[in-house]
This record gives structure tokens, C-alpha cells and sequence, in this order.
């Protein structure tokens, strides 16, 4: 298994263009994405207008194929504007 942290921060004001742009996004990567087991929005409880996504891929090949899909890009098109720079992405791999 591989794990993806991303770490968004989202313009004032555009936390509810960005969350509605976002899930529409993830339930496309649910639905046509065999490789990805679980792809989750969490907001920050501490820090305003931050949000992580919470991602699992069966393999590196699911990983890699993910930004590939044209949900994926057209999702970005989408809520790119609302952010408030580069997303932080850690991957992690799994254990067990």
C-alpha cells in the first residue's frame, strides 16, 4: 500500500468553492479508480483554511495513474484558483 498526505491551503473565502469542487472530484476518483482504496477530504480543526487530503493506493502503478485521469486534471482546473499556493504532499508507505 502507498499513503498520500496533502496538505491544501485554500483562499479566504473560497473554502466553499473549493469543498464543493473537491468532493465532486473524489467521488469521481472513488467510483473510476480501481487502484485507490480510500481518497478523504479532512479539514483542519487548528488551522483556518487548511485542509488534508487523506489518500491510499493499492501500488505505486494506482499512484502514478491517478493524476493521469482526466477527473483528476479537470478537478484541478476546477478549484485550483481557490488555493492559497502548492499543495504539500508527503507519500508514505505502508506497513503490515
Amino acid at each position: 500500500m502507498i499513503g498520500v498526505i496533502a496538505i491544501l491551503k485554500i483562499k479566504e473565502g473560497e473554502t466553499e468553492a473549493f469543498e464543493k469542487g473537491f468532493t465532486d472530484m473524489a467521488k469521481q476518483v472513488q467510483a473510476n479508480e480501481p487502484g485507490n482504496v480510500a481518497y478523504l477530504l479532512t479539514k483542519s480543526r487548528t488551522e483556518p483554511n487548511t485542509y488534508k487530503v487523506l489518500e491510499i493506493y493499492k501500488d505505486q502503478a494506482a499512484l502514478e495513474a491517478h493524476g493521469q485521469y482526466e477527473h483528476f486534471k479537470a478537478g484541478g482546473k476546477v478549484f485550483g484558483s481557490t488555493l492559497a499556493g502548492r499543495p504539500e504532499v508527503e507519500v508514505l508507505d505502508g506497513i503490515g
